[in-house]
């Protein structure tokens, strides 16, 4: 189980507040991007942190931002927005990092704002087969039902599978 903490290093977060669960599996940090609604998993989550000053990386693809030290941790960026192919926003004092935890590497996504964790049980989750990318696999990892709303879950794995989140000097080490 991973621990998460709520860090602030430059502006005023958020605070989340979780409704009871016997089960982190079945916890979602919520988060706007545009006009929809995206979830990840708490599981991974390790933080939240405002924005801060990245040092751009050298021949990444245009939605890698590039790096962030984060107390001693270079964290790579991708800003979601770009990722999934919206246009480009200028970053505001909403704007944060979601740094997750995904295959034993910290990645940073920069999104429009924090919501809240909600607990959305499997019943309540319409998976998405549909959806399939190339051989079958796909970003979006269900779509949960929450009253009169929808959030769109995605898979971590998937999002940040591309070799293009290792810096080239992390890649050699």
């Amino acid at each position: 189980m991973t621990k998460t903490a709520f860090a602030d290093t430059q502006t005023p977060q958020t605070e989340l507040q979780a409704e009871p669960s016997d089960s982190i599996e079945t916890m979602y940090l919520t988060f706007p991007v545009g006009s929809e609604l995206y979830g990840v998993s708490i599981g991974v989550v390790t933080e939240i942190v405002g924005l801060q000053r990245i040092m751009s990386v050298p021949d990444v693809p245009h939605y890698i931002k590039g790096v962030i030290n984060l107390r001693g941790k270079v964290i790579p960026l991708m800003d979601v927005r770009l990722r999934f192919g919206m246009p480009d926003k200028a970053y505001d004092d909403r704007t944060v990092v979601i740094v997750l935890q995904v295959n034993d590497a910290p990645v940073g996504l920069i999104v429009d704002g924090v919501n809240e964790v909600l607990d959305i049980p499997a019943n309540q989750i319409d998976r998405t087969h549909s959806f399939s990318g190339s051989e079958g696999r796909s970003l979006v990892l269900g779509l949960g039902r929450l009253e009169e709303r929808v959030a769109i879950l995605l898979n971590v794995n998937l999002l940040v599978e591309d070799d293009a989140l290792v810096p080239p000097m992390m890649a050699e080490a």
